[in-house]
């Protein structure tokens, strides 16, 4: 038998007979059980698919044949196969790989990519550049039953047999989405894998594919001989596969949603690890939305297949009913069903990803504001101290939505401003609303709220230097004008709430300041800063001096598995630089 450190790619494992590639499978299963455990990360999407991805490397010859995984987190094995099992069998080297594809790791790995639905048209695009320049190579597109419901992903599966050339879907059918899915899809799916195959009505069919059907998915022999026939196919093939989720590990096959992606885990027990059992914004806001549902019937909570994320388990969904929403992960559908909510009269809560509603922009524009209809979007993790993977960043997202017409982008910066910033978001009926979660920890005032929302709150009044902090940044900016007062500078400190609307009035308060700091957690580019910096360098009448002006916030690139500390020193956004300005 193979040793597992030995594999430096796909060849060491062809050398094997059919028969031992179900021993190689449990055998990759152990060690990447041990590095979920102690690591964290997807779970039961990479457990599930293990032996598809031994099958897949046994069968098809990449780099050479082109393999495309939708959001590929369900890539692990994957990595392993193509020379880097060490960063799986080794916990020294445990950080050495991503938790997606990505091209600066290896040859075998195409595309940077994190979000669903995308594999299917990715790969039409590689195979019409093989077909024009004469190629003869695979074009394989993995992706799971969720994924497959996203509108991307339908509008390549309704192309790709157009092609008419070699093109190859791998449909993963694990019969769940992150929680369950959703979908007349998914009774078709369901009509599929109980007629094992063979049900007269078939959408893929119908589409122009040829349809094979694997009821042991999570058998490599019959993957093997699946692969097998579809591969070096003149036309479209549809592989489609039943496999478990979380296979080999009893809590994550008993507990699917919850073994989605996890934190490190005792895996004996399915016990998380180091839970500090601190405040969460997920929970709070789970929390308030469930009693505004019981108070009003007309207020829907939504999600676009991402419930645990805002933190309504199944038990908040139960108790929600009807009035809890979800479309599956397909952000733009969402978007626009909230516009439909909206315009017959319900108050509509969207909450999302930061990094997943930039898949809906033209939805948030064209649906919702040129309509200007009053949904809300509630997004999570748009922060510096949001998710760290290039694919997931969230702190794009001041200046993708704050600068689209009729928004009302709201940025509180603590608990309480947060709520009363949701209440009044739900209540008013004049503008569409976009929430920023506070980054960070969950910081509580006594301070009352101002409940203009149009209006700055000026926190602390100082004279020459105003530093402005921007939702999660307040702390910061408080931090810095500590800092100054021990050199003698009484630095006025400005929560700003709202970084859709200037302000105006208050601002204008500060045109006989020497210095004026704005503060944002996100990128300064298109940002709210920028905004400020524009009002404040034109005189309002002639002869007004105008203060020096530094806006700070995040550089405009793409970082990967960043730590949040080092990524404010870089850009100047710690207290003692901050400080050091004045």
């Amino acid at each position: 038998m193979i040793e597992l450190d030995s594999i430096k790619s796909p060849a060491d494992i062809k050398k094997l007979p059919v028969e031992q590639l179900g021993e190689l499978s449990d055998r990759l299963r152990t060690p990447l059980t041990r590095k979920l455990a102690a690591r964290g990360g997807h779970v039961g999407p990479n457990l599930g698919v293990v032996e598809a991805m031994v099958a897949l490397h046994y069968v098809f010859n990449a780099p050479a044949d082109r393999l495309v995984f939708d959001v590929s987190h369900q890539t692990y094995v994957h990595k392993m196969l193509t020379g880097r099992i060490g960063a799986f069998t080794d916990p020294a080297h445990y950080g050495d790989v991503t938790g997606y594809t990505c091209p600066r790791e290896s040859p075998y790995d195409l595309f940077e990519v994190g979000h669903t639905s995308t594999s299917i048209a990715l790969a039409v695009g590689l195979a019409k550049a093989r077909d024009l320049e004469g190629g003869k190579e695979n074009v394989v597109a993995f992706i799971g039953d969720a994924s497959l419901g996203g509108g991307e992903a339908l509008e390549a599966l309704d192309f790709a047999p157009t092609l008419g050339t070699n093109f190859i879907v791998i449909l993963n059918d694990n019969q769940m989405s992150i929680a369950e899915n959703h979908g007349a899809l998914y009774d078709h799916l369901t009509t599929l894998r109980e007629s094992n195959g063979t049900a007269p009505d078939n959408i893929f069919k119908a589409l122009g594919y040829e349809y094979i059907y694997v009821e042991e998915g999570n058998n490599a022999a019959r993957l093997v001989e699946a692969f097998r026939a579809a591969k070096d196919a003149d036309h479209a093939v549809l592989v489609h596969i039943n496999t478990m989720k979380g296979e080999g590990l009893p809590c994550a096959e008993a507990h699917k949603e919850q073994f989605h992606y996890s934190a490190p885990f005792n895996p004996e027990t399915g016990v998380m690890l180091d839970q500090t059992g601190a405040e969460d914004y997920t929970d709070i806001f789970a929390v308030h939305m469930v009693n505004k549902m019981a108070e009003n019937p007309r207020v829907v909570t939504m999600t676009a297949g991402t419930p645990g994320a805002f933190g309504f388990h199944p038990e908040r969904r139960r108790a929600a009913g009807r009035q809890f929403v979800d479309v599956g992960i397909c952000e733009q559908e969402c978007t626009a069903v909230a516009a439909g909510l909206a315009k017959g009269g319900a108050r509509p809560v969207f909450g999302v990803m930061a990094t997943f509603i930039q898949r809906a922009y033209d939805q948030l524009s064209h649906d919702i504001a040129i309509n200007n209809l009053p949904a809300v979007i509630v997004d999570f993790a748009g922060s510096v101290w949001g998710i760290p993977d290039m694919t997931h960043l969230g702190f794009f997202d001041i200046a993708m939505a704050s600068n689209i017409p009729n928004f009302i982008f709201l940025a509180p910066a603590t608990c309480e401003e947060y709520l009363a910033a949701l209440d009044w978001a739900i209540g008013q009926t004049d503008h569409p609303v976009f929430l920023r979660t506070p980054g960070g920890p969950v910081i509580h005032t006594d301070r009352p709220v101002l409940t203009d929302w149009m209006k700055y709150d000026v926190v602390r009044q100082g004279h020459d230097v105003a530093i402005i902090g921007a939702g999660s940044f307040l702390r910061l900016a408080l931090e810095a004008a500590d800092l100054m007062k021990e050199k003698g500078v009484d630095a006025t400190v400005i929560n700003p709430r709202n970084l859709s609307q200037l302000d105006t009035a208050t601002l204008d308060t500060l045109r006989g300041y020497k210095t004026v700091i704005t503060l944002e957690d996100g990128i300064c580019d298109g940002g709210f800063g920028q905004k400020v910096a524009a009002w404040l360098s034109a005189p309002a009448k002639p002869g007004d001096s105008i203060p020096a002006i530094h806006v700070l916030g995040l550089r405009k690139e793409f970082v990967d598995r960043y730590n949040a500390d080092e990524l404010l020193h870089a850009n100047s956004l710690t207290a003692p630089q901050i400080a050091a300005l004045v």
